[in-house]
């Protein structure tokens, strides 16, 4: 599987993941859809504000399983995008190198030398 692919593969899934969180924490916690969506980014990201604390047996269960998934997923994309621009620089710079190492195309060879004795007086 080419890489971005698998990025846009693995970006589905967290997407699937955060509307599961939010839709789950709705369910097991009753809150809010704005503070289930909430709760499930800030538990994902792993900054955990405290704000919000599932309270019930379920909701404890489940974020833990939620943090577990969640997390290997999202770390997973981000070496993926880390993997991709690395990749993106390398091919870059192999491309430069190969542009200076053909000497015809480095220089205007279009044009004969200026000699600057050659240009016009400014004065």
């Amino acid at each position: 599987m080419n890489t971005p692919v698998r990025i846009t593969t693995l970006i589905v899934t967290l997407v699937a993941i955060i509307i599961g969180g939010t839709a789950f924490f709705r369910w097991a916690e009753g809150w809010s859809w704005l503070d289930s969506y909430f709760f499930t980014v800030v538990t994902l990201s792993t900054v955990g504000y405290g704000n919000l604390v599932p309270v019930t047996d379920i909701g404890k269960v489940g974020t833990t399983v939620f943090i577990l998934l969640g997390l290997g997923i999202f770390a997973v994309t981000i070496q993926q995008f880390g993997m991709f621009a690395m990749r993106k620089r390398e091919e870059h710079t192999e491309w430069l190198i190969a542009r200076f190492q053909e000497p015809e195309r480095t220089a205007n060879t279009d044009d004969d030398p200026v000699n600057p004795s050659d240009l016009p007086d400014k004065t």
